[in-house]
C-alpha cells in the first residue's frame, strides 16, 4: 500500500455506521434546493484547465446549478472568473461554450461593452443612461484559483480552504505529472443521466465493484487497487498496472504503456483518482490527465461533465497507449451509468431499507458524512414534511454548534 495512507485517518469499521444517506434525500425537491444553496454554490468546482484559456481573450463558460460562470484570460495573462451575466439587463455576455473574443466583450442584447478585466468600457446610447462607475458596473467577479493547471471557481464564501490547502496531502505527488503543461485533446464533454447525482458519486467512491462489474479494469490493474476516505474534503483511489492483460484493449495498451521518465517509481504505472468533495475528481495515468463531475439538474437528473489533457511532447506508444486508455475508461463510465440508474431506482422502492456498506466502502460512507455535516439533516432516517427540511437543517445545525 502506497505510504501516503498512513497518513490518513482511516476509521476502522467499528467505528462508523454501515448505514449511508436516507432514500428520502434522493429525491426530496426541498433537500435538493439546500444542496445547491449550501453545497454547490458554496464549494470549489473545477471550471477547466489554463490550456483551456491559452490566449488573452479564450474563454469557456459553464452553467452551474442556476448560475453562470464565465472563465477568460485578460491582456496581463490573468485568468479571472465572473457571472456570465451584462448588468444591464442579465442577459449572457458570451453565449458559446469556448471561443476568444478581440479585445472585448460585447453583451448581444443592448451592446453594452467590457474588457477582458470584467471593467465597463461603455454602454450603448451612454447619453440614456447617468455617469456609470466603470468598475462598479463592471461584470461581478467570482472567487478564482489556478492550481496546479486546473481553474477551480466557487460562486459564494463557503467552509472549504483554499484550494492549494485543500489539496495539500497530494500536491508532492500529483506535482510529478506536471499538469500545468499539458494541453487539451478534444474539448469539454456533456451528458445527462437520469440519476440523483449522489448517485453517481456514490459509484465512483469505491471500488468494491471493480472485480465484478468492471471486467476491463480488473483486468488491468485487479488486487492492486484500492481507495481511501475522505478526509477533509479530499480522497484518494491507488492502482498499480498488471504486467499483462487478457482483454484486447488492456493487453495492446500494456503493451504501449511508455512511462515519462521524470515520474517516481512508485507511479509510473499507477492510474490514480484524485477526489474532490461535493463532486469531482481528477484522474490521472501516465499518458493524461482527466477531470470529471456531476451536477444536479433536478432530484432525478444529473449533468455529467468533463475533459480531458495530454503531454504536448508525447511519443507514438504514448499517444497509443493515450487512446487505449481512454477506450478502457470509456467502457468503464458506461458500465457505471448502468449502476448508477439500478442504485437510483432504489431509493424510490419501499422494499429498500437502506445502504449496508462493505469495510471497503468507506469511500461512500466518508463522503456521506461530509454531507451530513454540511446539511445535519439528512441524518434524519424518516423524511420530514417538505415544507420544513430547510427549517430543521437550520436548527439542528444551529444546536450542533
Amino acid at each position: 500500500m502506497n505510504k501516503l495512507v498512513s497518513n490518513r485517518d482511516i476509521s476502522t469499521p467499528e467505528e462508523w455506521d454501515r448505514r449511508g444517506l436516507p432514500g428520502w434525500t434522493y429525491h426530496s425537491k426541498a433537500f435538493l434546493e439546500l444542496e445547491i444553496r449550501e453545497i454547490f454554490r458554496t464549494h470549489w468546482q473545477i471550471a477547466c484547465h489554463i490550456s483551456d484559456v491559452a490566449e488573452p481573450g479564450s474563454f469557456i463558460t459553464l452553467d452551474i446549478c442556476g448560475e453562470r460562470a464565465l472563465v477568460i484570460r485578460g491582456n496581463d495573462g490573468e485568468v479571472r472568473a465572473f457571472h456570465n451575466l451584462c448588468r444591464h439587463r442579465g442577459a449572457r455576455v458570451v453565449a458559446d461554450e469556448q471561443g476568444r473574443c478581440k479585445g472585448a466583450l460585447v453583451c448581444p442584447f443592448h451592446g453594452w461593452v467590457y474588457n477582458l478585466d470584467g471593467t465597463l468600457r461603455g454602454a450603448a446610447r451612454p447619453d440614456s443612461f447617468p455617469d456609470l462607475d466603470k468598475k462598479a458596473f463592471g461584470l461581478s467577479s467570482i472567487e478564482t484559483e489556478v492550481w496546479q493547471g486546473f481553474v477551480f471557481i466557487r460562486f459564494e464564501p463557503g467552509p472549504q480552504p483554499p484550494v492549494a490547502e485543500l489539496m495539500l496531502p497530494f500536491a508532492g505527488e500529483m506535482s510529478h505529472y506536471r499538469m500545468e503543461e499539458m494541453i487539451p485533446t478534444a474539448g469539454f464533454w456533456t451528458q445527462t443521466s437520469q440519476v440523483n447525482w449522489k448517485s453517481v458519486r456514490d459509484v465512483d467512491n469505491e471500488g468494491y465493484h471493480v472485480a465484478l462489474a468492471h471486467p476491463a479494469l480488473q483486468d488491468l490493474y485487479g488486487r492492486s487497487y484500492y481507495d481511501e476516505p475522505f478526509v477533509n474534503g479530499v480522497c484518494r483511489s491507488f492502482a498499480s498496472c498488471n504486467e499483462n492483460g487478457r482483454l484486447w484493449s488492456v493487453r495492446h495498451y500494456l503493451k504501449a504503456l511508455s512511462p515519462r521518465e521524470h515520474m517516481p517509481e512508485e507511479i509510473k504505472r499507477a492510474w490514480i483518482y484524485y477526489g474532490l468533495f461535493p463532486n469531482a475528481v481528477i484522474a490521472v495515468t501516465p499518458e493524461l490527465v482527466q477531470f470529471y463531475q456531476e451536477f444536479p439538474l433536478s432530484t432525478g437528473e444529473s449533468l455529467l461533465r468533463g475533459a480531458i489533457y495530454r503531454h504536448r511532447d508525447e511519443t507514438r506508444e504514448q499517444r497509443l497507449a493515450r487512446k487505449l486508455a481512454l477506450r478502457i475508461d470509456q467502457q468503464t463510465m458506461e458500465e457505471d451509468v448502468q449502476l448508477t440508474e439500478w442504485s437510483n431506482e432504489a431509493m424510490n422502492s419501499s422494499a429498500f431499507e437502506g445502504f449496508y456498506l462493505s469495510d471497503l466502502e468507506y469511500g461512500v460512507r466518508t463522503h456521506h458524512d461530509h454531507l451530513r455535516a454540511v446539511l445535519p439533516v439528512a441524518t434524519l432516517e424518516e423524511p420530514p414534511a417538505e415544507e420544513d427540511i430547510d427549517r430543521l437543517n437550520t436548527a439542528m445545525r444551529m444546536a450542533a454548534g
